[in-house]
């Protein structure tokens, strides 16, 4: 009988997660007499994503609290072993929400599943067609609503979702501005995106330089990551601007709510509109999301890139990379065979 890798949620994380809160756990593999419509899958790739880390917490709001001794509900890419569901055949590829674990049995609820369509390459069905890009889509397009001429502003601009939401923006006309970490992702925003400027965090001060940039004011705000930046940009918003609150992976770890604006009365004066949202809020576009990214993709509208490490052990460090700024573009991890 195979055995069935996993890494378990232990405890809840206060503050920073680390290895502390995870626990490496080895069992057989799932039992291969299924329930009528479970499905037994084999996870081949995992994609990291911040998010997860919230879903750790006990109080996760827009996603159920991963329960402690489970697996680490993350993003993958999957083959299917067995199957009593007349949707998915053995030897089918699937996508969706599994957990940290080598096989992962699938109940028929759980609507986090899909078939990889045909001809689908697995990366990209994590990366430009994944669950990161149609966030960045419904985001910036349902709630941001740019239009042609206006200026953009995306912080965690060289991420897997904010790298997407500069392109989609380039697409529709817009001045793009991203605000990244480290000259190397500033270079490959401005080269390979094809945004009009990028302010690099870490070496440059962000609020005056958003004002050099942003003489008119900022039309549409993709945040990414709360803190400090996201005051500065708020500073400099124009009249009926748009902050579209995406995520806050700067206060992931860190204990105690986000904090928001500084300046509500700016918010009134200037008419600031500030909505938060979840893609699974539009998931009746999702067919149109798909079919806009698909076609970009193909006219090599969206560049993007892919940060592949391999090794099931080195799940848990990996991870964290995406709260050090070591990672470049989306994070995926290959399985290796047990």
């Amino acid at each position: 009988m195979p055995i069935n890798r996993q890494w378990i949620l232990k405890s809840r994380p206060s503050g920073m997660v680390s290895t502390d809160n995870l626990a490496y756990r080895e069992s057989d593999m799932p039992n291969t007499e299924l329930n009528d419509g479970e499905v037994l899958v084999r996870n081949k790739i995992f994609a990291c994503m911040p998010a997860m880390r919230t879903w750790m917490n006990a109080d996760s709001e827009y996603f159920p609290p991963i329960p402690l001794g489970a697996p680490v509900t993350a993003p993958a890419v999957a083959e299917v072993v067995t199957s009593n569901n007349p949707r998915f055949k053995a030897g089918t590829l699937v996508s969706g929400l599994t957990g940290w674990e080598d096989y992962s049995l699938v109940s028929k609820n759980n609507f986090f599943i899909s078939l990889l369509p045909e001809g689908i390459d697995p990366l990209d069905a994590l990366t430009i067609l994944g669950g990161n890009a149609i966030t960045a889509y419904f985001g910036l397009l349902k709630v941001g609503e740019p239009k042609d001429g206006e200026t953009v502003v995306v912080t965690g601009a060289a991420g897997s979702t904010g790298s997407l939401v500069c392109q989609i923006a380039k697409i529709k006309g817009c001045r793009v501005i991203g605000i990244a970490g480290g000259p190397e992702k500033c270079k490959w925003l401005l080269d390979e995106a094809n945004i009009d400027a990028a302010i690099d965090y870490k070496s440059e001060d962000v609020a005056a330089r958003l004002k050099e940039l942003c003489p008119k004011g900022v039309d549409v705000f993709f945040d990414n990551v709360g803190g400090t930046i996201m005051q500065d940009v708020i500073d400099q918003m124009a009249m009926y601007g748009r902050c579209v609150m995406c995520g806050q992976i700067a206060h992931y770890n860190t204990p105690g709510p986000a904090p928001g604006p500084r300046d509500m009365f700016r918010v009134i004066s200037h008419r600031l509109r500030i909505q938060g949202f979840i893609s699974s809020d539009f998931m009746k576009d999702r067919k149109e999301a798909l079919t806009d990214l698909s076609a970009w993709a193909r006219a090599g509208k969206l560049a993007h890139q892919v940060d592949m490490r391999e090794g099931f052990k080195n799940l848990p460090e990996t991870y964290f990379e995406l709260f050090s700024g070591g990672n470049n573009g989306t994070l995926l991890l290959k399985v290796d065979e047990a």
